[in-house]
């Protein structure tokens, strides 16, 4: 099949689809099929759906342009689908996404779902704090699930806190979550949570040549934590403890290689029912610890083997 810029054939939704799957599979792309339909489908002003109900119309050469050109990013740029469309869906919400967030990954939605499953009284008004907002994803998804929740966002990137509050207005959340900006809990200084959630930066400096060239169009900030990649982790599981309230609790999303090392920590940290969640992949993606509750009587006994939770 020759290119789909030819001037001298009308080209169908179906059959651009197919010869952009298999130009981008050439490229190493494994999500071409994927990649394609949703980039052919904002090109069109349709969704994904549309294309399969269309799939004899022809495209028009300015149709074909636009597209081409996002196909040219994708493929030889390595710009994520989600910067070139500028949203990614997440918890079934769609997300502003620019280069100064990071996409939203489907494996940090465990850590939405844990803190739903904590977060078992919808009347009740849980604080929470998520720490390294990014583009909101995480506080206004457990935002839009518990409407009495006070939730504070919070993030050392003023850039950043500018797409979560774009983020917040579209899904007419502004008015309920709370926006900070700062490092860690000096964002909120004295503050007490029911949860602390954070997806922070945990990739290792010196695996930065090894990564997938889609990284380098998002923020190092949010990506690189020090050369070790313990450099915000650290501080992290030190000072949640500060943070909590009694009972409450700490989930955090981290490299499946540091899960042993950060539950340790947290036990060092004097934090109880230590566990080590699992995401769908079953790679070890969260982990998950309490502020012990003296009054409560019940006993949280640190669990020293993975736990395999899987996310909804």
């Amino acid at each position: 099949m020759s290119q789909p810029d030819s001037r001298d054939r009308s080209w169908t939704i179906l059959e651009i689809l197919q010869w952009t799957t298999g130009h981008l599979k050439e490229r190493g792309i494994e999500t071409a099929r994927l990649d394609a339909e949703v980039l052919l489908a904002h090109s069109l002003g349709m969704s994904r759906l549309d294309l399969y109900l269309n799939y004899e119309k022809p495209l028009l050469p300015e149709e074909r342009a636009t597209f081409r050109e996002y196909v040219k990013q994708r493929a030889q740029e390595r710009i994520p689908v989600s910067l070139l469309i500028g949203e990614r869906e997440f918890w079934s919400q769609s997300f502003k996404v620019t280069r100064d967030v990071l996409t939203p990954r489907p494996e940090t939605e465990l850590i939405v779902s844990s803190a739903l499953d904590f977060m078992s009284d919808e009347n009740r008004a849980y604080e929470v704090v998520d720490i390294g907002t990014g583009s909101g994803a995480i506080a206004l998804s457990v935002a839009s699930e518990r409407p009495n929740a006070q939730v504070v966002a919070t993030d050392v990137s003023v850039l950043a806190l500018k797409v979560a509050r774009a983020n917040a207005d579209q899904m007419q959340l502004n008015g309920r979550v709370r926006f900070e900006e700062g490092s860690l809990f000096g964002a909120v200084p004295g503050e007490q949570f029911d949860l602390v959630l954070s997806n922070p930066p945990y990739i290792a400096g010196s695996q930065r040549s090894s990564l997938a060239r889609e990284l380098t169009h998002e923020p190092e900030l949010a990506l690189f934590g020090g050369e070790d990649g313990y450099a915000v982790l650290r501080p992290l599981v030190e000072g949640v403890g500060s943070a909590l309230k009694e009972g409450g609790l700490f989930l955090v999303e981290l490299d499946p290689r540091q899960a042993e090392t950060v539950a340790g920590w947290c036990r060092d940290a004097g934090l109880s029912g230590v566990r080590v969640l699992n995401d769908l992949a079953g790679n070890a993606r969260v982990v998950s610890a309490r502020k012990a509750d003296p009054t409560s009587g019940a006993v949280d006994n640190d669990e020293k083997e993975h736990t395999h939770e899987h996310s909804s």
